[in-house]
């Protein structure tokens, strides 16, 4: 079996490719999964490059899609030729969140999905959507539940909301996606040009070049004439925040669901003590919010965007793509 290990202390150079043993057959509980696909996240790349320390020798991913092979005694609701996708917080399957790390998640703190075939507990996974490619599935896991968690669980996203998408990465074109699959109006900020010109094809109503117009958070609040943005999924940190809250309408809701611009930083807090906004940290979701959100996504036959596939063997290559920040949508592994 084929995998790829990280060893510590990190780097794109420290990725190797190696054969492991076949990890047999499933035991009380467990599936066995024919991985054929991963994505690549932020998280992903974070823990490749050595920024988020692990375990010498891990085993990278935290995505995985693929096939069931087996089964284990006692396991419900999934059968040998079943499609499936993995969860980013597997013990985390309903309720209010109470993970704050990352000790459980594949690619991490375990083992993740850079391999031909895992057995895991069957709780470990949902059934994929239907009629999805393994590459497509295999998106959802950590951007697409992001996302959906952001505007729909913590957000309540109704029809007729303004929603704010900061730059063109999985995340925000799966947040631009699920806001217009819910009848929302969806503003979207770029540096790029063509990038932009790209989330109008896919439903923005508006678009800002935020190297052109830095300051793009009274743009937002002058286009929807004066009111601001619903809700805006931030993925910058410090380094936006501030056009954030400036975005937002009274009484809105901000999802900070990335640090791209650092990890500490000032916060206006006047402004936002004014604004009377909801400032809100997530990380994914369950396993009932990963079901919910496939079950939407079936209703209304939405698709991932898939920027370029790579192999398995090509994981460095795949990562300094990411890393060039060209890409639109989601950098995926199929194998």
């Amino acid at each position: 079996m084929k995998a790829i290990r990280l060893r510590a202390p990190g780097g794109l150079d420290r990725l190797e490719q190696v054969e492991m043993p076949d990890p047999g057959a499933p035991g009380p509980g467990e599936i066995r999964v024919r991985v054929h696909a991963s994505s690549l996240n932020y998280h992903d790349f974070s823990v490749a490059n050595g920024a988020i320390p692990t375990e010498d020798g891990r085993i990278l991913m935290s995505d995985g899609a693929g096939v069931v092979e087996a089964v284990g005694e006692g396991v419900r609701g999934f059968a040998p030729g079943d499609h499936v996708v993995s969860g980013f917080f597997p013990l985390w399957q309903d309720g209010p969140a109470e993970v704050g790390d990352f000790r459980t998640v594949p690619g991490d703190g375990v083992d993740g999905y850079a391999r031909e075939t895992v057995v895991r507990p069957a709780s470990w996974f949902t059934p994929a959507p239907k009629g999805y490619s393994h590459a497509e599935a295999a998106t959802l896991t950590t951007a697409g539940l992001t996302a959906w968690r952001a505007l729909v669980v913590d957000g309540g996203l109704k029809a007729g909301d303004v929603v704010l998408v900061l730059g063109t990465g999985g995340v925000s074109v799966f947040a631009l996606q699920i806001a217009r699959m819910m009848g929302a109006t969806v503003v979207a900020t770029s540096s790029s040009d063509a990038k932009l010109e790209r989330m109008r094809a896919l439903g923005a109503a508006h678009t800002i070049n935020y190297r052109t117009t830095p300051d793009w958070g009274r743009a937002v609040k002058d286009w929807t004439g004066g009111r601001g943005a619903d809700q805006i999924v931030e993925v910058g940190g410090p380094g936006t925040l501030e056009q954030s809250i400036r975005a937002v309408r009274i009484g809105g809701h901000i999802a900070l669901i990335g640090v791209l611009t650092g990890r500490s930083g000032e916060v206006p807090t006047a402004l936002l003590m004014a604004k009377q906004a909801r400032l809100q940290g997530l990380i994914v979701g369950s396993n009932r919010h990963q079901r919910e959100m496939i079950r939407a996504i079936e209703a209304n036959d939405m698709r991932p965007v898939i920027d370029r596939s790579f192999a398995l063997g090509d994981l460095a290559e795949a990562f300094r793509h990411q890393e060039a920040g060209r890409h639109f949508g989601k950098i995926v592994l199929e194998f």
